[in-house]
């Protein structure tokens, strides 16, 4: 065999090049940015300190926590109908989506202050023991309630691990190849789009509770490297001498206190904000199922007390908080607003119908969970590979305002057309086309959303940004989602109660409540006709509901200012 070994000398030379790289991206900042905030501090120090392959290595950490959230993601969405229908609440899929979106909005902005204030793995590290204790309780629930607050922590455990990985995603690379880090930080959902929907079905014939078990084990295991590499470079950072000085968010030696910290993270604005948008919310979404309907007392009650609180949330970021929970001089800038704006229209536009799309495709066509699983994962995969194209249209031209002006109407005509085609009438090609225009036109949208907010601001409020980005979209997820119970609750029980044959008309209820009892009944059936005629009409409202509000996103993406991100500069050290 060949001598493949490189000699001394060239070895030598590999050296002296990995040196002279590392140099060229470290040398024209000797030193860290005093002025920002201590966990920017840290980051950049760590940026400064390690080499290349310290670099790769944080992005394969990256990539393993992302690949761990997308597996997830699939087999929760491919086993959530039926976990619900083992407690006769199928219906209730968009109450517990809209209670877990609104609990992760609010948590975006105090862990972007943690983040920034103290360290970057400080709160990766919290936001891991949440997911992973969310996980455990959901795979021992015996209840929808226990199952419902389990859903809580786990929604609001991987919200701030992926935010966290997003924030230190931007830490280690340049604006101009900022599109092109988060494309690939995403793209393990490329793999779980196949694997997943294969997996649930598999773990639902045995027993769907270690489809949320396992991963109580694998996410800490995954997440320890990640934690272990971030720590040896604060500390090779602090050995350099780079972290020595201490930055204005540093207490100079004095401890504070309760109240500073309860001013700092807005604990009322919190409060106020996830009071007031799940009492205002959830009334949509449960109204159908009491007794009086909209007429109840308690439905009221929520509805105007939950406005209330709104109000009372505007008001107190404007005229009472010290520390706002929202920075209003950020959200001020045209490139902020636009997208965050854009984001609030798009989530709420896709969780119009989302949530009960598995659920259809398994009554109407018939198809088994992994085939449901796939043709919804036609988003994930097709989206996955749309990332890198645009993440490398970004970085070659510098500009992304053209991305969005082409995405917006794309999505607006898939899902238009989805109106239509979303019919028993119609093959199942038809859905996945449309599946197809949404997902090339999604992708594009939430790459170009993440590059305006970060291409107008410094390094110091990355992550403030982000989680407004995120926070816009959350909100707008719960109120997508409890458009979507609304519509569901208030017209899928009309039209079976309608078109069921009078020998099942009496169970019309047990029917709605439980996916399984619909999938009993064979296909031609009487029952299963009128079931599939149920949801075509029930689902048809939900996608007119949807396409009407992206319509606005238009107007968003007029606001949105065009920036040449070549020229902005916010990272140090070594980065992608």
């Amino acid at each position: 065999m060949a001598d493949t070994m490189p000699s001394k000398a060239a070895s030598t030379a590999a050296t002296e090049e990995q040196h002279s790289y590392d140099e060229k991206h470290t040398s024209e900042h000797e030193s860290v940015d005093q002025n920002a905030q201590e966990g920017v501090r840290i980051a950049e120090g760590m940026a400064m300190s390690w080499s290349r392959g310290s670099l790769i290595a944080v992005f394969v950490c990256m990539w393993l926590i992302y690949f761990v959230n997308a597996m997830r993601s699939s087999l929760a969405a491919n086993l959530t109908p039926f976990v619900l229908s083992a407690f006769e609440s199928h219906a209730l899929i968009p109450v517990v989506d809209v209670v877990a979106s609104i609990c992760a909005a609010s948590v975006y902005m105090p862990l972007a202050k943690v983040l920034n204030l103290w360290d970057r793995s400080l709160g990766f590290s919290c936001m891991i023991a949440l997911s992973t204790l969310g996980m455990i309780l959901m795979a021992a629930c015996r209840t929808f309630e226990v199952y419902a607050a389990a859903n809580v922590f786990y929604s609001i455990g991987f919200a701030g691990v992926i935010f966290s990985v997003d924030v230190m995603t931007a830490d280690i690379s340049t604006m101009k190849s900022r599109g092109l880090a988060f494309a690939f930080t995403s793209s393990p959902f490329l793999i779980t789009a196949f694997g997943g929907p294969k997996a649930a079905e598999t773990i639902y014939e045995d027993n769907w509770r270690w489809g949320f078990g396992a991963w109580a084990i694998v996410l800490p295991a995954v997440a320890v490297p990640m934690i272990v590499l971030m720590q040896m470079g604060k500390k090779k950072a602090r050995e350099s001498g780079r972290l020595t000085a201490a930055g204005k968010s540093v207490v100079n030696g004095q401890c504070r206190g309760f109240m500073y910290y309860f001013d700092e993270f807005d604990i009322v604005g919190v409060f106020l904000l996830l009071a007031g948008f799940v009492l205002f919310l959830l009334p949509f979404t449960i109204a159908a199922s009491s007794e009086d309907t909209w007429r109840s007392a308690h439905i009221i009650a929520m509805l105007v007390l939950g406005f209330i609180l709104i109000i009372c949330f505007a008001l107190w970021e404007r005229l009472g908080a010290k520390t706002p929970f929202v920075p209003w001089h950020l959200l001020r800038a045209r490139n902020v607003l636009g997208a965050c704006c854009l984001s609030a229209c798009y989530q709420i536009s896709y969780y119009c119908w989302n949530s009960y799309f598995t659920s259809y495709l398994q009554v109407v066509y018939d198809v088994s969970i992994s085939n449901a699983g796939y043709i919804a994962s036609i988003f994930d995969v097709v989206n996955g590979l749309n990332l890198f194209l645009v993440g490398f249209l970004i970085r070659r031209t510098g500009h992304f305002k053209w991305i969005l002006v082409a995405a917006v109407p794309l999505y607006i005509l898939g899902q238009a057309l989805l109106i239509y085609f979303r019919q028993p009438t119609f093959p199942i090609g038809y859905t996945i086309m449309c599946q197809i225009f949404m997902a090339l036109a999604g992708g594009a949208m939430i790459l170009g959303q993440q590059v305006s907010v970060m291409s107008v601001c410094e390094h110091n409020d990355v992550a403030a940004v982000l989680a407004m980005l995120n926070l816009f979209g959350n909100l707008g997820g719960g109120l997508g989602n409890s458009i979507s119970g609304a519509i569901w609750t208030n017209t899928l029980p009309q039209k079976l109660q309608k078109l069921l044959p009078e020998s099942v008309a009496g169970d019309w209820s047990t029917i709605y409540d439980s996916l399984d009892v619909q999938l009993s009944y064979p296909m031609g059936s009487d029952e299963r006709i009128a079931i599939i005629a149920s949801y075509a009409g029930t689902q048809r409202l939900m996608l007119i509901a949807g396409t009407c509000v992206m319509v606005l996103g238009v107007i968003c993406v007029f606001v949105i200012k065009d920036v040449n991100v070549k020229k902005v500069h916010q990272v140090k050290g070594m980065v992608l």
